[in-house]
């Protein structure tokens, strides 16, 4: 462009200097009348004007195409600059959602597993039970008249006669304790397989609970895990337990939150009426410097009072008394002189405000439950309910119903199974919560004798989906349709589910050795049954023989 405006400019100033009117005429050395010059100049006169304006125009249009071509580049570098970041943003959002479209397909299609050997075992337990042909009522019905009742024919003799000692042996503990000083203890409430009748496995261990409180003017405030805002999911299902004077507000006076002046007194507190010392909560079964109640103490503090109690009344009794367990407080074990022995659980508890809830000091614990972080963490037992559902609904169906026969039967053959290919984390409360779960959705009906093997099947089926899912939630935490006879604490009823199957997401190892151990059991039924039927001899039999003998 600036080499056409000096041409331009050329042009012009050549065309000024020659135009004729510029000279004077006396300096003219073109004649005047030569018409023929005059036209002449006239002409390339014209010829120039004509050849500025084609120039101006041709300058004119280099300046178009020079503007539009630096408006294309301007719109160019824009579009380069700007619409990059979008262009990425728009093709991850494309990439994230094509990606959560197929995990969607793949997790309704029940295709998403956490690892190749994950799948594997899902495979193979989501076709286990379809392949499995279970005996025929006949069988079942001779498996169970055989093997269970033959073994838990004295259930009822043992229970009477544990119950007896643990009446005696408290009675004696609180007569050498200091009720001044020392906790209390009440009597002793029965729990668990053998008071709720489906105990199938030997030794026959009776679990007793046994409730105490502390001296007076002291009290137990407990503070269970649905009462506080959020909690880990490893905390529920516990508890602590504070231990105050029970002249105390709940949540404690403000003397205790503020600093008083030295001639300031608190109306409610008098200086006789303080909180004792450290060294005396410690007395007090506590936590070192808390008021929360210690479990290893309690601990501690139960096997030293039942030691004193056994050498206070051990000459009325012609048997031995020995702790069974040493990380158990209250695993007893009675030994006779002829070598028999029967063992039984005597476990210390804490009252949750005025229900049938309880603290548990210690309890039998699956491979996958780990040990509480705290000792001042307290678990919340709902055995006293579990028993008391049971035998409610018992009398509601048909005579000789076949819901614990299924339960003993399921347990027989888990318990067996175990034995040959090694301890599985599937535990027999998991199998009691399956039943209880089902007593409370099919029609009572359904649980007559007659229905055994359609039961045991519904059972299967349910812990085989519950394995599945990773998911068995607690019967009574967060159920609302709980029975309002039981008089179920309605904070537990509102609280969270909780699912007993949750460390298996954790702990994939030991889920898998669970699903192996549930496989096997279901491909091993029909042999396991066959097996114990023909080498066991009916109870009838048995009875006939131990008369014979008489």
């Amino acid at each position: 462009m600036p080499a056409g405006i000096f041409r331009v400019c050329l042009v012009v100033i050549t065309a000024i200097v020659n135009h004729p009117l510029l000279f004077p005429k006396e300096n003219a050395t073109v004649p005047e009348y030569a018409e023929d010059i005059i036209q002449k100049m006239k002409a390339h006169e014209e010829n120039l004007r004509l050849e500025q304006l084609r120039l101006e125009q041709e300058i004119a249009g280099q300046e178009a195409a020079q503007k539009a071509l630096e408006k294309a580049t301007e719109t160019e570098e824009q579009n380069i600059k700007e619409p990059l970041p979008w262009d990425l943003w728009s093709a991850m959002s494309m990439v994230i959602f094509l990606l959560i479209e197929l995990w969607r397909q793949d997790y309704q299609d029940g295709n998403w597993q956490e690892s190749a050997c994950e799948e594997d075992d899902m495979a193979v337990l989501g076709k286990a039970f379809k392949g499995v042909a279970l005996p025929d009522k006949a069988a079942l019905a001779n498996f169970y008249e055989r093997c269970i009742l033959g073994a838990t024919g004295d259930v009822a003799r043992k229970r009477e006669l544990v119950e007896g000692f643990a009446d005696d042996l408290l009675e004696a503990l609180r007569s050498v304790c200091n009720r001044d000083a020392d906790m209390e203890v009440e009597e002793s409430i029965g729990v668990g397989s053998m008071y709720e009748n489906w105990r199938v496995h030997k030794p026959l261990v009776c679990d007793l609970i046994v409730p105490f409180t502390p001296p007076e003017p002291y009290c137990f405030r407990s503070q269970t895990w649905c009462s506080r805002e959020s909690v880990r999911p490893d905390k529920q299902g516990y508890g602590t337990i504070k231990v105050c004077r029970a002249d105390e507000d709940a949540a404690g006076c403000i003397c205790g939150k503020t600093k008083l002046g030295e001639d300031m007194l608190c109306l409610l507190h008098s200086q006789t009426n303080q909180t004792r010392p450290s060294s005396e909560m410690e007395d007090l079964l506590c936590f070192k410097n808390t008021q929360y109640l210690d479990a290893d103490q309690v601990m501690k503090w139960f096997q030293i009072a039942i030691t004193k109690s056994w050498n206070k009344i051990s000459h009325k009794y012609e048997f031995d008394l020995t702790f069974n367990l040493l990380d158990a407080p209250g695993a007893l074990k009675i030994k006779f002189r002829s070598g028999k022995s029967i063992a039984f659980n005597l476990t210390p508890v804490v009252q949750c405000e005025d229900s049938d809830a309880y603290f548990i000091s210690h309890f039998p614990r699956s491979s996958l439950t780990a040990d509480p972080a705290s000792s001042t963490d307290w678990f919340v037992t709902f055995a006293v309910y579990e028993r008391r559902f049971i035998h409610s609904i018992s009398k509601k169906l048909p005579a000789n119903a076949c819901h614990l026969s299924c339960l003993q039967i399921l347990s027989f053959l888990h318990g067996k199974q175990c034995s040959l290919t090694g301890p599985s984390s599937l535990t027999n409360y998991h199998l009691k919560t399956v039943m209880l779960h089902l007593l409370q959705t099919r029609p009572y009906q359904d649980w007559a004798s007659e229905n055994l093997e359609a039961r045991l099947q519904d059972m299967l089926k349910f812990l085989e989906k519950s394995l599945q899912e990773k998911k068995l939630c607690h019967f009574f935490i967060g159920n609302w349709k709980v029975p309002e006879v039981l008089n179920f604490p309605v904070v537990f009823q509102k609280a969270e589910p909780l699912n007993l199957f949750r460390p298996f997401v954790l702990h994939r190892d030991a889920y898998r050795k669970t699903v192996d151990t549930f496989h096997e059991m279901l491909r091993n039924t029909s042999a396991l049954i066959n097996e114990y039927t023909v080498h066991i001899p009916s109870v009838g039999h048995t009875n006939m023989l131990h008369k014979e003998s008489l």
